[in-house]
C-alpha cells in the first residue's frame, strides 16, 4: 500500500452510560445526523428493556450484541474459473459493528409502533437467542461451516 493506514478515531462515551460502545451503537442507529433523537431512541429502548427482563438494560443490551455477533464471514474468492465462498475469522472492530447493524436493521424491520419499542423487542430477542438478528448469525455460521472445504484457499 503507497498511503499510510487512517488513524483511528476516537469516540467519546455516551452522556448517561459512560460507554463508548453506546456512542458507537447509537452512531449505527442515527438517521440523517440526528444524534439526539438516536440518543433519545435507545435510552427508551434500555428502559422498556429493563422493565420487561427485570434487569439492568445496558447488560441485556451488552449480552444481546454479545448473541447477534458473529465469529466468522464467507467471503467470495475467485479461482481459476470458479468462485469460492471462503471462511474466514473476522477481526474485533468488523465483528461489532457487524453486530451492531444487524441489530439495528431487524429492529427497522420490526412491527411495534416506536422505533424505542422495536429496538427493544429486538434486544431482548437478541438476549433469549432468538430472533432476525440472531438468526442471521446462526445462518452465517452455518455457511462458514458449510464451506470449510475451501478454508485452505485463505487469503
Amino acid at each position: 500500500m503507497r498511503k499510510s493506514k487512517p488513524k483511528k478515531r476516537i469516540t467519546l462515551p455516551d452522556p448517561k452510560f459512560n460507554d463508548e460502545l453506546v456512542t458507537k451503537f447509537v452512531n449505527n442507529l442515527m438517521l440523517r445526523g440526528k444524534k439526539d433523537v438516536a440518543f433519545a431512541i435507545f435510552y427508551e429502548a434500555i428502559s422498556i428493556v429493563s422493565e420487561k427482563t427485570k434487569e439492568d438494560g445496558l447488560e441485556v443490551w451488552k449480552k444481546a450484541l454479545a448473541n447477534v455477533t458473529p465469529s466468522v464471514e464467507v467471503r467470495s474468492r475467485r479461482i481459476g474459473g470458479a468462485t469460492f465462498q471462503i471462511p474466514s475469522e473476522i477481526r474485533p472492530g468488523r465483528k461489532m459493528s457487524i453486530g451492531m447493524k444487524a441489530l439495528v436493521t431487524y429492529a427497522r424491520k420490526r412491527h411495534e409502533k416506536t422505533m424505542g419499542q422495536k429496538l427493544a423487542g429486538e434486544i431482548i430477542s437478541g438476549y433469549k437467542e432468538e430472533g432476525a438478528a440472531f438468526k442471521r448469525k446462526e445462518d452465517t455460521h452455518r455457511m462458514a461451516e458449510a464451506n470449510k472445504a475451501f478454508s485452505h484457499f485463505r487469503f
